[in-house]
């Protein structure tokens, strides 16, 4: 689908108007993701004509902030709805390609939020031109990223979705002094690796490890000062997109359940029924749960309003995990051994997105926003 799209924004129409453009682009963007999707897992190759087709699309330039020539998706309270369709539409399409995607727009959001208007100006350029950036966080074990006197970087990060891709990256590393900042580097003279064992899932994620030895850092690419990346409420709230794009996972799941069922000629059967009328409602509860999160994360965010937008997401993203963990064991139970039968694409999206699901720190997510709600609406008469 050929939707006219200018990357970098166009007076003649209204941003809701271009929002709306754009979120059909991606919805028609969605199936030939799917097709491409089992290759890619099977050769763990890198998604680059889908990251191609979104560039096309304008999807790059889109998160960035309406001034700065993009649509605000992620940066501005009223980019939050067309970002959690796009991102829920990337997750039906390949999990691995929401991912990546996902991880672009927090980039661009950092920048927005804690850089410079110069770093500002050089992401609208860098996206404008197709570079994927990368949000890389993870130190590996030993020769963490830090900067030396000389100006260099030294070590690398570990787990780096896009990694050997993406053209740009915002990571965290050690200055001189001992705090941790953000940075904003090329990867022109990274150097990516694979992690050393096989991914289970998100294989077409290009997550490996990337080393910056020698990446010359300068004033003008530190983003803020030490911490920033820490703030909240955005640093938790922003799981929220994550959250979306494994909404999509589970949609595409129930969908490929419930048409292999009505093609085997299996769905009169009352207890398919009730199997797939449960999986239902987990899908739906998931979706309602993405909304929710986005429109608290999203609007504006006092510091006195803080610690209730994080519950709100923490609470969120839970509720989507167990809808997924639910309707995975659903469509488990309704299928039998093709669910896990390789080239099965119900296989595929259930390795994926039981991979995407283990988000770190669940329990304290849970127990933190339970704490929360029982100090601010219980409290005695």
């Amino acid at each position: 689908m050929n939707v006219p799209f200018n990357p970098l924004g166009d007076g003649a129409l209204a941003a809701a108007e271009r929002q709306r453009i754009l979120c059909l682009a991606v919805d028609a963007l969605a199936p030939a993701m799917r097709a491409r999707a089992p290759a890619l897992d099977e050769s763990g190759g890198f998604p680059a004509e889908d990251i191609a087709d979104l560039h096309a699309a304008g999807a790059l330039t889109a998160p960035l902030p309406v001034a700065a020539g993009g649509l605000g998706l992620g940066t501005e309270p009223d980019g939050a709805a067309p970002l959690t369709q796009i991102l829920r539409a990337l997750g039906r399409g390949n999990l691995a390609v929401g991912r990546l995607y996902e991880g672009h727009v927090n980039a661009i959001l950092l920048i927005a939020r804690h850089g410079s208007a110069p770093q500002l100006r050089r992401a609208a350029l860098d996206a404008a031109a197709g570079r994927l950036f990368g949000l890389w966080v993870t130190d590996p074990p030993t020769d963490a990223l830090r900067e030396a006197a000389d100006g260099m970087m030294h070590g690398g990060k570990a787990f780096c979705s896009g990694a050997g891709h993406a053209g740009q990256a915002i990571v965290t590393a050690m200055r001189g002094d001992g705090g941790a900042q953000l940075a904003y580097l090329s990867t022109d003279r990274a150097v990516a690796s694979p992690l050393g064992s096989r991914m289970q899932g998100m294989r077409a994620a290009g997550t490996g490890r990337i080393s910056f030895e020698g990446t010359p850092v300068g004033p003008d690419d530190w983003i803020g000062v030490p911490g920033d990346y820490l703030r909240e409420p955005w640093f938790s709230a922003g799981a929220w997109r994550t959250s979306a794009v494994t909404c999509g996972g589970l949609e595409a799941l129930v969908e490929l359940a419930m048409r292999q069922l009505v093609a085997r000629g299996r769905d009169a059967s009352p207890h398919q029924q009730g199997r797939m009328g449960r999986a239902w409602i987990a899908r739906e509860t998931a979706i309602l749960w993405a909304g929710r999160a986005a429109a608290a994360a999203e609007r504006s965010t006092a510091r006195e309003d803080a610690a209730e937008v994080v519950a709100t997401v923490n609470l969120a993203r839970i509720a989507i995990e167990a809808a997924c963990l639910a309707a995975m064991g659903l469509v488990e139970r309704s299928l039998g051994l093709a669910a896990f039968t390789h080239p099965n694409p119900v296989e595929r999206v259930r390795r994926d997105l039981g991979t995407y699901l283990r988000q770190p720190a669940a329990d304290d997510v849970l127990t933190e926003a339970a704490a929360h709600i029982m100090r601010t609406r219980m409290q005695p008469a």
